[in-house]
């Protein structure tokens, strides 16, 4: 018997906002809700922007602040708070040259070393020298042009780093504070609680990135700093570190000494780190597994490497698609006319529990995730492009997904959440997977979503937006309609698909399924199967009884009231973020061992296996 891994928190920001309590979700669907839920989720908004705080949140925005929200979240324009794309700075290499020669003065410390052969150098004395020489070359400050020009961003005014002391962390990592931080904080139970029902060598944290920290304090600044005359810091190497989310939410979030790991596989690092985690649960090797990923790309070597290989919506390539005038709110442009995918920055985060634990503790009860699968494309003749593997991930989870909720379940009450990158070749490529296995499955008309479309590609968090968002879906019956085409692309493949340029309202309980689908750079595919949330309660009552759902629904009125406080300080600006820096150190000297357990300071004993895992073979 296996494992459930039930999905009992998430939290994390990206550029709808924060994800806990579907309030990302919502921005999406945002013209599909009431009044009142409407008015509260642009205030929550407006809360997280620093336009509103405290005692002033809360209630109906006036009609100019929130068309300020509106603007200022989901894609769009590329904002100067990154770097002016108009007028990037660059360093242009010169050779300069007269015929009379070239005489300055300059500081004696600023003399390069070894001189150049035809410097000629004499002392002013006060630290001043005077140069003489026949050439120069130099670097001139200039600025050109960077021609992409739309980013899904976080929102306007919202700095992580402004949540906790976060001095000198790349912004990747702050992301991964914040964004642990929202889940737990979100979960409604105490971590220490978590963590003593668990077991603290129970416990697993899989995170990762898929850039790594490329800002200045991180592996961009690393690599920059000879080149601008800077010295490398201590912190840029080990913080540049794509390991860093798992490790920062290990030492400063959880305080966790159980299993960790960072899994990275380009756009599909959600859910190979999902997988890991997945298969913890189901094995048994953890009781609770914290998923996350943390990407921040929106830096103008990023930028231009994703340009340069023709992968991005460029300035020339939109102008075509809108035939003039750019609207960049819809540049990220999944099985429409598109040209390339955009960048977006976020953070996404999961807290999944095996089932026994989840009603022990009466934890919030999400969905639950079955599995994930993983293939790679076998022979390639570019690296970049997509290949065969995404054909058996898809096959395998629908495949195994038929068996646990059957062919009717599967046929009329599942949707996919597509990769959906917005480059022409995707369209294609996924669209035929997606339509030809559909047929193979007997669905008619399989619902494909595709969240990029409002948040851009965060890379290695992206799968993590689709995760969340179809909690949303699970909860609110709300798909997200592609609404940034206008038609679906000639050339996309949908005999078997409906590809919705509108939102569609279904009853919540009429889907049982979502399959996340991820297709990343050098053959990395990844597909998992998420269940709804009544759907993996009925699993419970079969497994456990009706009587330890009852019980559970009875814990989990304290604990969904802690749950709503937060949400409610959160929604007021108060995002009560965890960093517990230096706090509740391990006095090593004070670790009692034994041959059968060792025992750390404040910690549950972990007791030690003598079991031969071998003893039919030694």
């Amino acid at each position: 018997m296996q494992r459930l891994p039930v999905i009992t928190a998430f939290g994390g920001f990206n550029p709808a906002g924060r994800s806990s309590f579907h309030r990302g979700y919502r921005r999406l669907v945002l013209d599909k809700l009431g009044a009142a839920e409407r008015a509260d989720t642009l205030s929550d908004l407006a809360a997280l922007m620093g336009l509103r705080k405290g005692e002033d949140a809360g209630g109906p925005l006036d009609p100019a602040l929130e068309q300020q929200v509106l603007n200022g979240t989901l894609v769009r324009e590329l904002e100067k708070r990154f770097y002016d794309y108009r007028k990037c700075h660059f360093h242009q290499s010169a050779e300069l040259s007269s015929g009379d020669g070239f005489t300055f003065e300059m500081s004696a410390r600023q003399l390069p070393e070894p001189l150049p052969a035809d410097w000629r150098v004499e002392s002013l004395g006060d630290g001043r020298v005077r140069v003489r020489c026949d050439g120069l070359s130099v670097m001139l400050d200039s600025y050109r042009e960077i021609p992409v020009a739309s980013a899904g961003q976080l929102p306007t005014g919202f700095e992580p780093g402004d949540e906790y002391n976060s001095r000198f962390h790349p912004r990747g990592l702050q992301l991964a504070i914040l964004g642990a931080s929202d889940a737990v904080r979100s979960l409604g139970i105490d971590w220490q609680t978590v963590a003593a029902a668990a077991g603290p060598d129970r416990i697993s944290v899989y995170a990762s990135s898929a850039m790594s920290q490329l800002d200045p304090y991180g592996n961009g600044g690393l690599l920059q700093s000879r080149l601008r005359g800077n010295r490398v810091s201590s912190k840029q190497l080990a913080l540049g570190l794509t390991s860093m989310p798992a490790d920062f939410v290990n030492a400063y979030v959880l305080g966790s000494v159980g299993t960790t790991g960072a899994v990275a596989g380009a756009c599909a690092t959600y859910l190979y780190n999902l997988r890991a985690a997945v298969e913890d649960i189901r094995s048994g090797r953890a009781r609770v597994a914290v998923v996350g990923a943390a990407e921040a790309p929106l830096v103008p070597e990023v930028v231009d490497g994703y340009a340069t290989m023709g992968a991005l919506a460029n300035l020339d390539g939109l102008r075509k698609v809108f035939s003039g005038e750019i609207d960049f709110r819809r540049a990220s442009r999944p099985f429409g006319e598109n040209c390339g995918f955009t960048l977006g920055e976020g953070s996404q985060w999961a807290i999944l529990m095996d089932d026994a634990l989840a009603l022990e503790l009466g934890a919030p009860i999400h969905g639950a995730v079955a599995n994930v699968f993983v293939n790679a494309d076998g022979t390639k003749k570019s690296i970049s492009a997509p290949g065969p593997g995404n054909y058996l991930t898809v096959a395998r989870a629908l495949s195994e997904t038929r068996a646990i909720v059957g062919d009717e379940s599967l046929r009329r009450r599942s949707f996919v959440q597509a990769h959906g990158s917005s480059t022409p070749q995707n369209r294609v490529t996924e669209s035929a997977i997606f339509d030809r296995l559909a047929a193979t499955f007997g669905i008619e008309s399989w619902p494909v979503c595709a969240v990029k479309a409002y948040l851009g590609h965060t890379v290695g968090a992206a799968s993590g937006d689709q995760l969340i968002t179809s909690l949303g879906m699970f909860e609110r019956g709300i798909l997200p309609g592609v609404t940034t085409v206008d038609r679906i692309a000639d050339d996309v493949h949908h005999e078997h698909l409906d590809i919705a340029l509108q939102h569609t309202e279904r009853e919540p309980e009429s889907l049982d399924v979502a399959f996340l689908n991820s297709k990343g750079f050098g053959g990395n595919n990844a597909t998992a199967s998420v269940l709804a949330p009544h759907l993996v309660r009925r699993m419970l009552a079969k497994r456990h009884g009706e009587k330890a759902l009852t019980g559970h629904s009875r814990r989990n009125e304290e604990v969904s009231a802690r749950a709503a406080a937060y949400d409610q300080r959160a929604s007021r600006g108060d995002l009560d973020a965890i960093y517990r820096f230096g706090e509740g150190l391990v006095d090593e000297s004070a670790i009692e061992m034994s041959a059968e357990q060792v025992t750390l300071p404040g910690i549950s004993p972990v007791t030690l296996s003598g079991e031969n895992p071998f003893d039919d073979m030694v």
